[in-house]
């Protein structure tokens, strides 16, 4: 059995001061075996808010597994952006930009699908494709997750634009065997298997600390995988502390992910549409 929490768009430079203590308690009462953070430390990459993301990620007592986001590279700098748009996450984050962990029961990707020439708009390459299916090829009989802050569905209300590969990233890692995809981005969360790919289960987690809200209070979802069943909760901010919300479990089936009957679904959670 393994935990893993999932947290993603903190925002430095745009977080609720008053949630970071509660949220590190929290993460540290829950003992997660791993967390996964999906990009966007920060809100304009710029260096005292790399310090801050830096001096928070430092306190989480589990490993922690992170990709970078779209505001992890300058928006007002373009020598910076297009010349060195990672440095300074490389810097105060982490010098990987696409790290693996692998134990007996998962394998976690990190993919950067971060596009330094389209600053809001991600991409996922064919190269990328590739390399994350041949690293899951000798993990049979393990869970596989892959890591990306562009989700890889928009539901029919987001405007921003899918980014570049989605669909083609979608159908080949549906194809080459990987389970759970881990996103961020978009400041809401669900759980439920990508329309266009049942195979392969969709997590999107909210904003852990951003005062940029989007419908949904502050969260972060906890993933408890036991074998074939994997069970998510979002826990979400309640005045200055976090408490469990909407949960699912969800079981392989003849016909990919199916939600276990009596479980309660994400009653809030949109409707999925590829693109």
């Amino acid at each position: 059995m393994r935990r893993i929490l999932h947290l993603s768009d903190l925002h430095y430079g745009r977080a609720d001061a008053g949630l970071e203590e509660p949220l590190l308690s929290t993460i540290s009462d829950l003992k997660p075996d791993l967390v996964v953070i999906s990009g966007d430390f920060t809100q304009r990459a710029r260096r005292r808010q790399f310090e801050d993301a830096a001096a928070f990620v430092a306190r989480i007592e589990a490993p922690v597994l992170s990709v970078p986001g779209n505001h992890d590279t300058p928006i007002d700098n373009l020598y910076r952006r297009f010349v060195t748009p990672f440095h300074r996450y490389k810097s105060y984050i982490d010098p990987e930009l696409e790290p693996a962990v692998e134990d007996g029961e998962m394998s976690v990707i990190g993919v950067n699908t971060v596009n330094r020439f389209s600053w809001q708009r991600g991409r996922f390459s064919r190269r990328t494709v590739r390399r994350v299916c041949g690293a899951f090829e000798p993990q049979q009989g393990k869970l596989k997750v892959v890591v990306v802050h562009h989700p890889l569905e928009h539901g029919p209300t987001v405007e921003k634009r899918l980014m570049r590969g989605a669909s083609a990233a979608l159908t080949a890692l549906s194809g080459c065997g990987a389970d759970v995809v881990l996103s961020g981005h978009l400041h809401t969360a669900s759980a439920a298997p990508f329309t266009a790919a049942p195979g392969l289960l969709f997590v999107q987690a909210g904003t852990g600390l951003s005062t940029r809200l989007r419908g949904e209070t502050n969260n972060f979802n906890l993933l408890d995988i036991d074998g074939p069943r994997v069970s998510i909760t979002t826990w979400a901010a309640e005045g200055h502390r976090f408490a469990p919300g909407e949960s699912a479990t969800y079981a392989r089936g003849a016909s990919g992910w199916e939600r276990v009957a009596g479980e309660a679904e994400f009653t809030a959670r949109p409707h999925l549409a590829s693109g």
